[in-house]
């Protein structure tokens, strides 16, 4: 029996945000590296108040993009999450440096505010689900939730390096054990599918921050000592290079598997 398609814009609705596959996990772990390094480069190569301005605008300028597209456009999203990242970054920096807030305090002050935005979205929207960006309401609590993460990313990777005196290598050995568990359980004992994605996507923040302070800081401090401009370059490379990929074979679009699932109902 041959079936219709459905209208087009059920299922082009789906694609304000990428859909879940490896390389998914990947450019989100190189962008928390990147937007860690590529902070603590800019601070210390420009004036702080404008490396932070500055990185404030190009938010904005991703954000605004993200928010006008409307469908799931790769270069656009990453770069959005990258400047989420590198602002991310500074603001749990600035907390630190300039207020004199302990890296404990502002982790706790970063976990309250993601926990609660957690709330407010369940309770307005009914979900939490990322296959469900599809309002302007939806991705306005997606990406201030995405911010709250990678701030309290930031924050929990400094506390567990330097506060706890961890160090840089000990912190990637206890965040990589940390992510594994959501994974894990999600696996073997298929656990609320989105508790593990947010649990998951949590995590990604500190590990990659301590992977990117790891092969950039100096070797004094517990580093390889790479520098971060280098650790920032190569990065980027990397950011560039799988996105363009992403953007030239759809592997991560929503719309792409729509399609091929309808023209798989359509000849069934």
């Amino acid at each position: 029996m041959i079936k219709k398609n459905p209208p087009r814009s059920s299922w082009q609705s789906l694609t304000k945000v990428p859909q879940i596959v490896v390389l998914f996990w990947i450019v989100k772990l190189l962008t928390t590296a990147f937007g860690e390094s590529a902070a603590d480069f800019s601070v210390m190569a420009i004036n702080p108040y404008i490396a932070v301005t500055g990185s404030f605008l190009l938010l904005a300028v991703a954000l605004t993009l993200q928010f006008k597209t409307k469908t799931y456009r790769p270069a656009i999203y990453w770069s959005a999450v990258a400047m989420v990242a590198v602002f991310g970054t500074m603001a749990a920096d600035v907390l630190h440096i300039q207020f004199g807030i302990s890296y404990l305090v502002s982790t706790i002050f970063f976990a309250a505010a993601m926990l609660a935005l957690f709330a407010l979205w369940g309770k307005v929207e009914g979900t939490l689900s990322i296959h469900s960006i599809h309002t302007r309401r939806r991705e306005a609590f997606y990406w201030l939730t995405v911010m709250a993460t990678f701030a309290l990313g930031t924050s929990a990777g400094d506390l567990t390096a330097m506060t706890l005196r961890l160090g840089y290598f000990t912190s990637i050995i206890l965040f990589g054990t940390l992510i594994a568990i959501p994974a894990l359980a999600y696996w073997l004992f298929r656990v609320n599918a989105i508790a593990v994605f947010w649990c998951s996507y949590v995590l990604t923040r500190p590990l990659g921050a301590s992977i990117a302070d790891w092969l950039g800081k100096p070797r004094g401090v517990g580093g390889v000592g790479y520098g971060d401009g280098l650790v920032t370059f190569v990065l980027l490379v990397f950011i560039v290079a799988i996105v363009g990929y992403l953007a030239l074979t759809h592997k991560d679009s929503w719309r792409l598997r729509q399609k091929s699932k309808q023209a798989v109902e359509h000849y069934s």
